[in-house]
């Protein structure tokens, strides 16, 4: 039972990317199907044009589609022009035009690679009558023809089979991504009285930069889904741009916190930086959670009091002149840490408004759902 139950958790946890398995499966079989009703010539591009073509995300699978098919109409198009319009009869005849045909549109590839299936699909309408013996307007016809039922095919499927969309991925990327935050906030505050980690530091850093092109990634697909009217849900844009300040306060605070403070100032500062330190992740926590389940924005008060109790330490080791006598760079990185900290602290203000404007649409989500 202990067996059975962990396994399903263990699924559940994966259930995005086990609805994409169904969805492509789904896809396959339904393009080799409709192809072969349709008698087309090769099933096979069918097939893998679904297969293409069926993505993450409804945002995601309209791009793929969109790009897909604009590439495969225009090197339909060219290839189809340079098989008619240059007539060959010989081995290095066919050589040339395959040479006419790859160059450019290779080239227009690397500046455009959303165009990349037109040298592919040119290939083929210029080969493929060679092998069939068919002449190469056939040719480019039953190619669009063939990628238009897998494009048309996977996108149905990616609308009708369990549906994915970005604006729901977006909340579990934003989560993570702040989850990682609070773990490099602690670790990097931890550094000014004890050292810091920089292994795990590093991995940290890491993470939030590989989360964080996710993110980014997610919420073009978002938009794209909001521009089609596909999905509801806040701009995207706030929560990104939000993200992305804590993250270079992180940097910032990570490039003031390089070796501890001296001996005298991390007396003074101990009880104040363990205060912020836990305030702002555990708010940086709970957004997180707020944003997977769609509940209202945690209480920010507590990051408040805590910077507030920090200002006043600093006054205090300032009024003292416990700075006086260091060298230039320890005080620069001292008052740094303090402007780095304000800096945070405006956009942690920023964050509570971008999670409740997401947890306010959740909650209409939910209501017009029940009604």
């Amino acid at each position: 039972m202990a067996l059975a139950k962990q396994l399903f958790d263990r699924i559940r946890s994966r259930r995005t990317q086990l609805g994409l398995a169904i969805r492509v499966t789904v896809a396959a079989t339904a393009a080799y199907a409709l192809a072969t009703a349709l008698h087309l010539l090769l099933p096979l591009w069918a097939v893998l044009t679904s297969l293409i073509v069926t993505q993450m995300s409804v945002g995601r699978s309209l791009k793929a589609t969109r790009d897909y098919l604009l590439g495969t109409i225009g090197g339909a198009i060219y290839g189809g022009a340079i098989a008619i319009l240059i007539p060959y009869s010989s081995e290095a005849g066919l050589l040339g035009l395959l040479v006419l045909s790859v160059a450019p549109l290779a080239f227009i590839a690397a500046i455009n690679p959303s165009l990349s299936a037109a040298t592919v699909t040119a290939v083929i309408v210029l080969l493929v009558p060679t092998m069939h013996h068919s002449d190469p307007m056939a040719s480019a016809i039953d190619r669009v023809s063939e990628v238009g039922v897998g494009a048309v095919t996977g996108l149905l499927v990616s609308f009708l089979v369990l549906p994915s969309r970005a604006v729901r991925q977006i909340r579990a990327s934003a989560a993570g991504l702040l989850e990682l935050i609070a773990d490099a906030f602690t670790e990097l505050l931890a550094g000014l009285t004890r050292g810091r980690d920089n292994d795990a530091l590093h991995r940290i850093q890491d993470g939030i930069g590989t989360a964080m092109v996710g993110l980014n990634a997610i919420g073009a697909e978002a938009e794209r889904e909001r521009a089609a009217r596909l999905s509801g849900g806040p701009d995207t844009g706030p929560l990104l741009r939000t993200v992305l300040r804590l993250r270079h306060d992180v940097v910032m605070i990570g490039r003031a916190t390089v070796v501890p403070l001296p001996i005298e100032v991390q007396t003074r500062l101990a009880a104040p930086l363990t205060e912020v330190s836990t305030a702002i992740a555990h708010f940086l926590r709970l957004a997180a959670a707020a944003m997977r389940q769609g509940a209202g924005a945690p209480p920010i008060h507590p990051v408040h009091v805590a910077l507030q109790h920090y200002a006043e330490a600093v006054a205090a080791v300032r009024q003292d002149g416990l700075i006086r006598g260091h060298s230039g760079d320890t005080a620069e990185r001292f008052f740094a840490i303090g402007f780095s900290l304000e800096q945070m602290h405006q956009n942690l203000c920023d964050l509570d408004r971008v999670v409740g404007e997401w947890s306010e649409a959740a909650a209409g989500k939910s209501v017009r759902v029940a009604e």
